[in-house]
């Protein structure tokens, strides 16, 4: 089981992320970019780290997704605002059948979540179900499949669309889909990269709208 971690700057969550990853599985840092020490961090917590010199969230997961070499493989972000621990349960749903187990986040506090997000989640959410017949209520980042099945999708949007790409084909696809919630907390350590910034946001806005039109 290869848990493929996507990173730019995250040399200060990275540790605690790293420590809580259960330890049958492998932890892949896919390092995207960084100008801090999020690499060396990786390797001496004993973590494989895989360089994506091309920028963008999506380029760094598929990349992550090509070096695993193990049946399953998780995604994970590695700003510590998700818990590890949540990982077994959604294992366990594609052990169990699903070609697809995603994580439906709940805040464990007020103010973790800013509301903008959390409509604009929300929204995304509801397209999904109605129009492609996909039962999530959320295109969060943390999510289980087959290496294989994975590959067969296709290349995917290479920045934020990234996620919400892989459901819409998991749709189209008739992957059978199956959401488990899991905690949402504030994050271990450095800036958001979406939500972080009004540049950031307006970019998540429109590689959301790139991959919906």
């Amino acid at each position: 089981m290869t848990v493929v971690i996507p990173c730019r700057d995250e040399a200060e969550a990275l540790p605690g992320v790293l420590a809580a990853i259960p330890a049958d599985y492998r932890a892949l840092v896919v390092d995207n970019g960084s100008t801090d020490a999020t690499a060396a961090v990786a390797r001496r917590a004993g973590a494989r780290v895989v360089v994506e010199p091309r920028p963008g969230y999506g380029s760094a997961v598929q990349a992550g997704i090509d070096a695993a070499d193990t049946e399953l493989v998780a995604v994970l972000d590695g700003d510590g605002s998700m818990n590890p621990a949540d990982l077994p349960g959604l294992v366990a749903l594609v052990r169990g059948g699903a070609d697809l187990a995603v994580g439906r986040r709940h805040a464990i506090r007020r103010g973790v979540w800013p509301w903008h997000a959390r409509l604009g989640n929300r929204l995304l959410a509801r397209r999904l179900r109605r129009r492609y017949g996909i039962p999530v209520h959320d295109i969060g980042a943390m999510r289980v499949a087959r290496r294989t099945a994975l590959l067969s999708l296709g290349p995917m949007h290479d920045r934020c669309g990234y996620p919400l790409e892989l459901l819409i084909r998991a749709g189209r696809a008739r992957w059978d889909v199956i959401e488990r919630d899991i905690s949402y907390g504030p994050r271990a350590g450095g800036t958001s990269k979406v939500s972080g910034s009004w540049r950031g946001s307006v970019r998540a806005v429109r590689d959301f709208w790139s991959v919906l039109r």
